[in-house]
């Protein structure tokens, strides 16, 4: 009899743990486990390659009054009769207003949402949240199953959530799960109760799907050989340093590089806006372009000359794999992380975290074809595929 799983997730948008789940939707073994996917708002790029033996759920029936703006909220709940769901409208609006932290307003909203939330009907070998707060309070709140996984894919400390409000559901999980060495040492030190709970999975990566989808689609524009092109895949957070590459593109022209440096990824309209307002302020308009979510991401990075990676925070990339498993020099700035996947001068360089050295590094990529035939010949000899840890994710199951 196949085991029956449910995965939790917040919609399907451009982010890393939005592409881990569809990759290890891609590997999973249908023929011995049926699998569920709850989705809160079920939107997002990739959503199209959500495998078809994937059975996508229907949203919470009310989750649409807390994604909308209040007025508009209010007037259905009022036509509906749903009091008390307007109450809770009203709730997450004085909450979204008054506290600061964003990471921590998530979590406060939740112990008043999920009363209108109901319990799910079927009953699961396995219920898996694949993201932290709201994923992962569904699962253990309104979930009915055997085991319950709650994943974090990113360092814990540096989310600034409230670790109180986390304790009590962290308590009822089974495993909690993570992504690399660095955010399994962050979780240990916030949750070292729990260190047997512990596990580590790393994102799934299959070069055969980037490979192949690199080979789909020709880009708009041809590409010019004099121009330097430059690619970054990121949201277009504080946290992912977009501002810096912004500037070290700035950089780069006045040294004279022609240099057309393309973003892929979402940003909120204030975000969009401040990015914006700092290409315009440096008159980069023609050279570093927000091209926004792409379904396939992969031509841009197969035609690029350098991929940049400049955040601040980073759990383990995704891009940065991605980058790799297509033989790109890659610069990422000296996160946390950083060292989890590149060896400095050897599969790409680590730069300082500042506009000038990302630029300088950028720099060395372009005058030193030496080194950039040295980068790739490493890469290609790189076992880069993790389709192998969906075997961890078998284990805790069973």
């Amino acid at each position: 009899m196949k085991k029956k799983l449910l995965f939790v997730m917040n919609h399907l948008h451009c982010g890393g743990a939005e592409k881990a789940l569809v990759s290890l939707l891609q590997v999973i073994d249908y023929d011995h486990y049926e699998v569920d996917l709850l989705l809160f708002k079920p939107t997002g790029v990739f959503l199209k390659q959500v495998p078809e033996e994937v059975h996508v759920l229907p949203s919470p029936e009310n989750y649409p009054y807390f994604d909308m703006p209040l007025k508009t909220a209010a007037v259905k709940c009022v036509k509906r009769g749903a009091f008390r769901d307007l109450f809770v409208r009203f709730y997450l609006n004085f909450v979204m207003r008054t506290e600061k932290n964003e990471a921590r307003r998530e979590q406060l909203a939740w112990r008043h949402v999920v009363r209108t939330f109901r319990r799910s009907e079927r009953e699961y070998d396995a219920a898996i949240g694949f993201l932290e707060k709201s994923p992962i309070y569904y699962v253990v709140d309104r979930v009915k199953a055997k085991r319950k996984l709650g994943w974090i894919h990113t360092n814990y400390s540096n989310l600034k959530m409230d670790a109180n409000i986390d304790q009590p559901y962290f308590e009822k999980l089974d495993f909690i799960v993570t992504v690399s060495e660095e955010c399994l040492h962050s979780l240990r030190n916030e949750f070292d109760l729990y260190h047997n709970k512990l596990k580590l999975i790393s994102n799934i990566v299959s070069p055969t799907i980037i490979r192949n989808m690199a080979n789909e689609a020709a880009l708009s524009d041809p590409i010019q050989h004099q121009v330097v092109r430059i690619i970054t895949v990121s949201r277009l957070s504080y946290v992912k340093g977009i501002d810096l590459a912004i500037k070290a593109c700035k950089i780069l022209i006045d040294r004279g590089y022609l240099v057309k440096w393309e973003l892929l990824g979402y940003g909120t309209e204030k975000e969009l806006e401040e990015n914006r307002a700092l290409i315009n302020h440096y008159g980069l308009q023609s050279h570093f372009v927000l091209l926004g979510v792409v379904e396939n991401p992969y031509p841009y990075l197969k035609n690029s000359l350098i991929v940049v990676q400049p955040s601040r925070f980073e759990g383990k990339s995704i891009a940065i794999d991605e980058a790799k498993i297509l033989k790109k020099p890659i610069v990422v700035t000296n996160f946390s992380t950083a060292k989890d996947q590149i060896n400095h001068e050897v599969n790409g360089l680590i730069v300082e975290m500042d506009p000038i050295a990302i630029a300088e590094g950028i720099e060395r990529f372009i005058q030193d074809e030496s080194l950039r035939s040295h980068v790739i010949d490493r890469l290609s000899e790189e076992n880069l595929g993790t389709e192998s840890e969906v075997n961890k994710l078998y284990e805790l199951v069973h």
